[in-house]
């Protein structure tokens, strides 16, 4: 754990001390589970169950908030089972899937989900051939219900697919009014309206929090992190954590707190349960 601030170490001792009001805000790729080429292999961390459940027992709640469908991550995570873990001690887990436009949450077991946008089908029969002018017609192409990844992780150079492919995605969706979130080697597509940062906002409304803590590791966190940091400006304790990588630092400057990996989140996260348990002692 390496704080980027004196601040950052101010604001994690704030946060300990507001812990029992807290809720904790959690990405899933690269935050509790490694980046992997398959996204359908992308399981949870071994340690997050044990480190979950005994982080529920010192704070508000905790959300996990994804781009990934919500039957996806509850199948990947186990997160049925953790929620359940949770809720025998007395608290909750909710779940964000596709950028808040989903909702799970460990008392209510039913994901509720809007119907697709309106021009992805459409945007989805231009895929094939938008791949194909830009050489990339191997991409792996995931439907996610809600929207459409463009995974450019298996290419020969990812990297050089990915910058290739980025405008003219963002040029294909805004033809079907819809919006493009980069990533880590992936071009997501999607309606417009919703993204993690409303799902912060709506976290912190609906169960009165008295503070919040953000993990993310790439683009589609940044307004997530947009959000916390208002939190802040508005007296709240807040931490912004980044799940740092050789591939992607967009959120470094933005952090309190720089981890390594999923590893050093869960790290984190124990220490944040330690110290809140004694201080509460």
């Amino acid at each position: 754990m390496e704080f980027t601030s004196a601040e950052g170490e101010q604001r994690y001792a704030a946060l300990v001390r507001a812990a029992a009001d807290i809720v904790v805000g959690l990405d899933f790729d690269g935050v509790l589970s490694p980046i992997v080429d398959d996204p359908a292999a992308a399981h949870i961390h071994p340690d997050a169950r044990e480190v979950l459940v005994a982080l529920a027992e010192q704070v508000n709640a905790i959300a996990v908030i994804t781009g990934r469908p919500a039957r996806q991550a509850l199948a990947l995570g186990g997160l049925e089972e953790v929620g359940q873990a949770i809720g025998e001690a007395g608290k909750e887990l909710y779940l964000f899937g596709q950028y808040g436009n989903e909702r799970w949450s460990s008392t209510n077991r039913r994901v509720i989900s809007p119907r697709p946008p309106h021009g992805l089908a459409t945007f989805l029969r231009d895929v094939p051939r938008a791949l194909r002018e830009a050489g990339a017609a191997d991409a792996y192409v995931e439907e996610k219900g809600l929207a459409v990844a463009v995974h450019t992780r298996r290419l020969p150079d990812p990297d050089a697919a990915f910058r290739r492919l980025l405008p003219v995605f963002r040029e294909l969706a805004a033809q079907h009014e819809l919006v493009v979130e980069p990533g880590r080697n992936v071009i997501e597509v999607r309606s417009p309206g919703m993204h993690k940062g409303l799902a912060v906002e709506t976290l912190v409304r609906e169960l009165d929090a008295g503070g919040f803590l953000f993990a993310g590791d790439d683009l589609g966190d940044i307004e997530a992190f947009d959000a916390v940091a208002a939190l802040a400006k508005d007296g709240l304790p807040t931490l912004l954590v980044c799940s740092a990588s050789a591939e992607q630092n967009a959120l470094v400057e933005l952090s309190d707190v720089v981890v390594d990996g999923p590893a050093g989140v869960l790290d984190l996260l124990r220490q944040l349960t330690a110290d809140a348990r004694e201080l509460r002692a």
